[in-house]
């Protein structure tokens, strides 16, 4: 197409037609997808062949305009409306106040049984013996090459009972297809529980005011069972942003949605409670992954600093260790068995205040070809800079690396023109709940043990 014709395009697609989509994804088999096109003003159908959760009704009368799909099941993904300050109201009320979320989409699949810990042991890299009853965990799963499919927060409640609250991916099926060869006495599947994320500065106030002053002493990844407006719930000390929070996992949340969901709302008035989509933004600060964006079964947990994951020392084997444990070797050794790795990025352009329809594009200093791709950019009120993490070439890891990145309107600070931006080190800033990742390496620990 001649330049002639491109400038008379629309700003979309005059910007989707310039973008080079030569990322070497080598040796990918299912490239991630770099087309850019921009927003596309598609209205999302709802229908029958994709759930609904228990409180799906209750987060359109809290007035939700817009949703995504995860795990099959409509998730909404703003409440209020760009007009009115949009996701940055959203993040406001985060950091300042407290915040409920609808996350019912993270199902909770349950394998119970007299070789539970056995099972669960052989799915995850870390150790399930080391997960006392009321406690969890944040784990991986990995398939046999090492790539990771699921990142969940894995609750034992029980000698004999663990719960996956699963990311975006869908790991009943794994799990079953997993067991029909190794024979393990578990019973596995979906249970009917739907957590409620509780977010924020004033989030511990709250649910004392819920289920008393017990979840002032429930440590990080604690968990803890309640009844909340006769509901039988379990909390944990756990969340989706570095912020201090919590989630309530519904029991018969099919039944006792609108229960829970008035008395958090009642409870809440006095503290100022703004019902909220996930905030991605604070997750980003955070460095907090999200699988399917940062992240899927392609992706080694050394690639994405996920290999504190990844203990030196297990009892028991489990799937993936010998592709991980070759991988380990070849890092120690010095070498890369990988092109890209993710890094933190600041960078420059207007501030970027919504999700990103994209993977933008990143090169380095030398040419425009593109090099790497952007997976989680927002922009961080307490930084007063755009943030990003994103893929770069090994080569291109060193902090302070400096890089360009093609950002589109209305972001870009010069229509056509990449902006500014450097590697720097995650999280980017520190969490009130630090991550395993985090606690390591404060101690001067390698994060790969």
């Amino acid at each position: 197409m001649s330049d002639a014709s491109i400038t008379n395009l629309s700003p979309r697609l005059r910007y989707a037609r310039q973008q080079c989509q030569s990322v070497d994804q080598t040796p990918r088999r299912v490239p991630i997808n770099l087309r850019q096109s921009g927003p596309t003003p598609t209205e999302l159908l709802i229908s029958t062949r994709v759930r609904k959760s228990p409180y799906w009704h209750l987060s359109q009368e809290a007035g939700c305009w817009r949703a995504t799909v995860y795990n099959r099941m409509y998730h909404p993904r703003g409440y209020v409306r760009p007009e009115d300050g949009g996701a940055m109201v959203e993040y406001r009320a985060l950091v300042e106040d407290v915040t409920l979320w609808n996350v019912a989409v993270e199902r909770q699949i349950r394998v119970q049984g007299p070789d539970a810990e056995a099972f669960v042991d052989k799915v995850i890299t870390r150790n399930a013996s080391a997960i006392a009853p009321l406690h969890g965990k944040y784990v991986i799963l990995c398939n046999d090459e090492g790539g990771i499919i699921n990142d969940p927060v894995l609750l034992r409640l029980a000698e004999d009972e663990f719960w996956f609250s699963i990311s975006d991916s869908d790991l009943e099926l794994w799990l079953r297809g997993v067991n029909l060869g190794l024979g393990y006495d578990v019973s596995i599947g979906e249970i009917d529980v739907a957590p409620l994320q509780i977010q924020g500065p004033r989030s511990e106030a709250l649910m004392v005011d819920l289920v008393g002053e017990a979840v002032c002493t429930l440590p990080y990844y604690g968990l803890l069972e309640a009844t909340i407006a006769g509901c039988s719930v379990v909390v944990s000390q756990t969340g989706f942003t570095g912020e201090k929070g919590y989630e309530i996992y519904l029991r018969e949340a099919s039944r006792d949605a609108e229960s829970l969901w008035e008395a958090v709302l009642a409870a809440g008035e006095k503290h100022n409670l703004a019902v909220i989509a996930p905030a991605h933004h604070r997750r980003i600060a955070a460095g907090i992954l999200s699988w399917g964006q940062d992240m899927d079964q392609e992706t080694l947990p050394f690639q994405c600093n996920l290999g504190y994951q990844v203990p030196r020392q297990k009892a028991v084997d489990y799937i993936g260790r010998h592709a991980l444990e070759a991988v380990r070797t070849e890092l120690d050794q010095g070498r890369y068995p990988f092109r890209q790795t993710l890094v933190g990025l600041v960078l420059g352009g207007h501030p970027i205040d919504d999700y990103a329809p994209d993977f933008w594009l990143i090169s380095d200093l030398q040419a425009d070809e593109p090099i790497g791709y952007v997976t989680s950019p927002w922009y961080s009120p307490e930084l007063g800079t755009n943030i990003a993490m994103g893929y770069v070439p090994v080569t291109h890891q060193a902090l302070e690396t400096p890089l360009r990145i093609w950002l589109p309107e209305p972001y870009a600070e010069r229509p056509g023109e990449p902006v500014a931006a450097r590697v720097v080190d995650l999280p980017f800033r520190a969490s009130v709940n630090p991550s395993a990742r985090e606690a390591a390496r404060s101690r001067g620990q390698d994060t790969a043990l």
